[in-house]
């Protein structure tokens, strides 16, 4: 675990930055870092100090505890009317051949493919398209409620919810009330990008705006619900409009605190129109999970999505401000596949997830969407059919 000792060799390193120095001291002594600090760490700052300093404040919050669940994710349709150029997933209406558009029926067929299974979330984004319109968002979300009452659904981005509430002529507070009667429980972070408009109009143009993505949830938090935030990394924008993002969200947050965690999530460079944008270093991943975690210190949690990134580089993120890891899976989801993430067929057992986290030295929790601890793992001994047969009830850091 880092220390106070780890931040003051950094504090007392003669080869240290004096600038990079005081943000050491403002990690230290728990005050906020400026918008202006955050580029100098992204300008100037090494991997490794900014790992010790992302790595004290995420011990300081959660200790040796790494978060994960049990979830299965499902793509209502892969066809949308939006062309982003980062996207490797969507099918134009022209290609439909290309895609799927499943129907109630067939959504709820995947529901019930986990009823025998201690899933605690359902995960639902898709494309765009107007037969998904609210009434069968609210049907759709009415029957998985009537099924499974305790299934957690976590489901669309304000990117679908702004075109359906649009279409329906109603207001963003008419649809999130109608939407929450429903039986919606959460938001995702999906479809924040980047919100700097110089670079979301060339990315993402035609979407809802990044002051629209955060209305939304903005709205969505004085429910009294909760939501996640992401943004999408390692394309055409510069330092400045990550700290720009950064900055709605740690502004959104201060007001509304209904923000759980937030997900870096790495852009991929295969079968999209900016194919030939080079990726991002893991160096570079690494760096931006750690800056995240220093800059948003109203934000409970960081997520490495290990889908996106791979199995081994969401073991190296622990060390660098990442508390949680997602989950199973066990997955329809091919939005990342398609982009060439380094996990072509997402899925892993609670063994495998337990022994990943272990392996680091962390200490794996299954937890619910909410946060809620489900089992702590520490002591987990498993059985053939990679289920625990025991485990011990450990006192947890939140």
């Amino acid at each position: 675990m880092h220390t106070n000792s780890d931040i003051e060799i950094l504090i007392k390193d003669p080869k240290i930055n004096p600038e990079l120095k005081i943000i050491a001291e403002k990690v230290k002594n728990g005050i906020r870092i400026s918008n202006e600090d955050a580029l100098l760490l992204f300008n100037q700052a090494s991997l490794p100090f900014t790992g010790i300093l992302a790595n004290y404040i995420r011990e300081k919050k959660h200790g040796d505890i790494t978060y994960f669940n049990r979830n299965f994710h499902i793509e209502p349709t892969n066809i949308c009317l939006y062309t982003c150029t980062f996207c490797s997933y969507s099918r134009l209406i022209k290609k439909r051949e290309e895609g799927w558009e499943y129907t109630h029926d067939e959504i709820m067929d995947i529901v019930r493919k986990y009823d025998d299974q201690p899933v605690t979330e359902v995960h639902i984004v898709g494309g765009v398209l107007p037969k998904y319109d609210v009434k069968f968002y609210t049907t759709l979300f009415k029957g998985i409620k009537a099924h499974r009452p305790d299934l957690h659904i976590k489901a669309l981005t304000p990117v679908e919810y702004h075109y359906i509430f649009k279409k329906d002529k109603l207001t963003y507070a008419e649809g999130m009330q109608l939407m929450l009667e429903s039986g919606l429980d959460s938001m995702p972070g999906g479809g924040a990008e980047i919100f700097h408009p110089e670079v979301r109009d060339q990315i993402a143009g035609g979407k809802c705006s990044g002051e629209q993505w955060l209305n939304i949830h903005e709205i969505w938090h004085k429910l009294g619900k909760k939501s996640n935030a992401t943004m999408l990394y390692g394309h055409i924008e510069e330092y400045f409009h990550r700290v720009d993002h950064l900055d709605k969200l740690r502004q959104l947050q201060d007001k509304t605190n209904g923000f759980q965690t937030f997900i870096p999530l790495k852009f991929r460079n295969e079968n999209n129109q900016l194919s030939h944008l080079p990726e991002s270093s893991a160096l570079e991943d690494l760096r931006n999970y750690a800056i995240s975690r220093i800059y948003l210190d109203n934000f409970d949690h960081i997520k490495s999505y290990w889908p996106m990134i791979g199995r081994d580089m969401a073991q190296l993120s622990l060390a660098f401000g990442v508390d949680d890891i997602d989950g199973t899976i066990d997955d329809t989801t091919k939005i990342y596949s398609m982009a060439g993430s380094e996990e072509q067929n997402p899925a892993m057992n609670t063994e495998q997830l337990v022994n990943l986290i272990k392996r680091v030295g962390r200490r794996p929790v299954e937890r619910d969407t909410l946060y809620n601890v489900v089992k702590d793992y520490t002591d987990a001994i498993f059985s053939t059919d990679n289920e625990y047969k025991s485990y011990v009830s450990l006192p947890v850091l939140n």
